[in-house]
C-alpha cells in the first residue's frame, strides 16, 4: 500500500467555530477517495488544508511525503486543484488561459489535446465570460490536469450542474483515475460518492463519523431493503408469509414491503404471481449512502 496523503489529528477553527475537529485519514495511490457531508461540515476546509491553501491550527499533513505548507512550491508542481469557487478575468480567451497557466509549471502536458478531451477545442477563442457553467467547470479541470499531476483535488465538482452534465463529469473523473492518478473529491451528493469512490469518509460538524468502502458502509447499516408496488387488493396478511419480509406499510394502493436477504425481491414476485395478485409499478429500493448518513446523524442532508 503506497500512501500519497496522510492526515493526523487535523484541527482548524474560525473564532469559536470548529470547522475541523481532530480528523485523521489516509489516501492510497490510484484510488478515488471521497469526503462527503452537508455544507458546513468541514469538507472544504479539510481539502484546502491538505492542498496547502489554508494553514491548520494543529495536526500533521503529508502529501506525497511532503509538508504542503513548508514545501508548498514542490507540492503545487505535483498536484492539480479544482476549487469549489474560482474565477478568471472575463476577457481572457480560453487559449490565453491555458498558455498562461502552462507557464506556471516546470513541466506540463500539451494543452490542445486536453481541451479536446474536455470538449472545449471549439472554444479556443471564446472569452471566459462567454462560457457556460459546465464549460467553466471543464476548463478548471483542464487547468488542474495541465501539469500532469499525481493527485487531483476536486472540490464540489458538480454542484449546480444538471443531471446530464453531472454524469458527464463523473465519466471525466473515471478517465482521470484510469490514467493512474489519485483523485480526492468532496461532495454533498451521496449518490455521487457511491457511484465514484473507492472509499468514502463521512464528515459532519468537523468530525469523521465513518470511513470505509461505500458497499461496506451500506452493509454495516443493516438497513432493510424496500419493494414498492401498487395493488387494489388486500395483501398485507398474505405477504407476511414471504421469507425475509420484516414489515409492511400501505398508503392507498401503494404497498411498501421492508425486508432483508438476497432473495427478497424474487421471493416476493414469485409469491405475487402464484397468488394471482394483480400489481403494477413495482420497484426495488436498496439502502444507500444517504441512508447511512441519516442513520449516523439523524438529520436530513443540508444544501
Amino acid at each position: 500500500m503506497n500512501l500519497v496523503i496522510e492526515v493526523v489529528d487535523l484541527h482548524k477553527s474560525y473564532g469559536p467555530i470548529r470547522a475541523v475537529d481532530g480528523i485523521s485519514f489516509q489516501v492510497e495511490e490510484g484510488e478515488i477517495f471521497g469526503m462527503v457531508g452537508p455544507n458546513g461540515a468541514g469538507k472544504t476546509t479539510t481539502i484546502e488544508c491538505v492542498e496547502g491553501l489554508r494553514r491548520p491550527d494543529r495536526g500533521i499533513i503529508r502529501v506525497l511525503g511532503l509538508d504542503p505548507h513548508r514545501q508548498r512550491y514542490e507540492v503545487r508542481q505535483r498536484i492539480g486543484i479544482q476549487l469549489q469557487e474560482a474565477s478568471l478575468p472575463r476577457r481572457l480567451k480560453v487559449w490565453e488561459i491555458m498558455d498562461l497557466f502552462s507557464s506556471f509549471y516546470r513541466r506540463h502536458v500539451e494543452w490542445l489535446p486536453l481541451l479536446e478531451q474536455m470538449g472545449l477545442n471549439d472554444k479556443l477563442n471564446a472569452y471566459f465570460e462567454s462560457l457556460s457553467g459546465g464549460q467553466k467547470r471543464r476548463l478548471f479541470i483542464a487547468l488542474a490536469l495541465l501539469n500532469d499531476p499525481e493527485i487531483v483535488f476536486l472540490d464540489e465538482l458538480t454542484t449546480g450542474l444538471d443531471p446530464q452534465a453531472r454524469r458527464a463529469m463523473w465519466d471525466l473523473v473515471r478517465e482521470i483515475r484510469a490514467k493512474g492518478k489519485t483523485v480526492f473529491l468532496t461532495t454533498h451528493y451521496m449518490e455521487e460518492a457511491e457511484r465514484l469512490c473507492d472509499r468514502v469518509a463521512i464528515i459532519d460538524r468537523g468530525k469523521i463519523i465513518a470511513l470505509d468502502r461505500p458497499e461496506n458502509l451500506i452493509r454495516s447499516l443493516g438497513a432493510e431493503q424496500r419493494v414498492v408496488f401498487n395493488t387494489s387488493e388486500s395483501v398485507e396478511e398474505k405477504l407476511r408469509q414471504v421469507p425475509g419480509v420484516v414489515r409492511i406499510e400501505r398508503i392507498g394502493e401503494r404497498v411498501i414491503v421492508y425486508g432483508q436477504g438476497d432473495r427478497l425481491l424474487s421471493e416476493l414476485i414469485n409469491f405475487l404471481e402464484k397468488a394471482r395478485i394483480n400489481f403494477w409499478d413495482l420497484r426495488f429500493e436498496q439502502p444507500s449512502l444517504e441512508d447511512v448518513f441519516l442513520a449516523l446523524t439523524g438529520r436530513e442532508m443540508r444544501d
